[in-house]
């Protein structure tokens, strides 16, 4: 049965999602609760994988030399949780910040006049607009 959660509790917990999508970078309250979220969202990954690797510890202790049999499904989960239990910041995701691509729920939110990736690179026109313009990166 859960324990009822505090008012102290509910009054810190986050209601801003772990995402830079939709939130104005000139409003700072909203543009630090966010960088608040997705560390948070970071720690509770490493933590997790923290939890899983103290069970197989247990249980790589408890059957000995079957381990290999017993905490199969441990040692799978717990490599699953590697994959994202680093604790990377907030820095690259706020400056490299892909519409849809970086949205938690999967839905595209992007808006217009945002420029969106074509042919590999970020671009507001298309190349062969850009080649007319006399733009001879592309």
């Amino acid at each position: 049965m859960p324990t009822p959660e505090s008012a102290a509790f509910l009054a810190k917990k986050p209601t801003v999602p772990p995402t830079f999508d939709g939130v104005d970078y000139n409003d700072s309250q909203r543009f630090k609760a966010a960088q608040d979220a997705i560390l948070r969202e970071q720690w509770v990954k490493s933590m997790m994988a923290r939890l899983v690797r103290e069970e197989l510890a247990k249980c790589y202790y408890r059957e000995g030399v079957n381990h290999l049999e017993k905490c199969g499904k441990l040692r799978e989960r717990y490599f699953e949780a590697l994959k994202e239990s680093k604790v990377r910041g907030y820095y690259f995701q706020q400056q490299n910040y892909v519409p849809g691509k970086d949205n938690p729920t999967g839905q595209d939110l992007s808006a217009e006049g945002i420029a969106k990736p074509q042919d590999g690179n970020f671009a507001t026109v298309p190349p062969e607009e850009a080649k007319k313009q006399g733009d001879t990166r592309l």
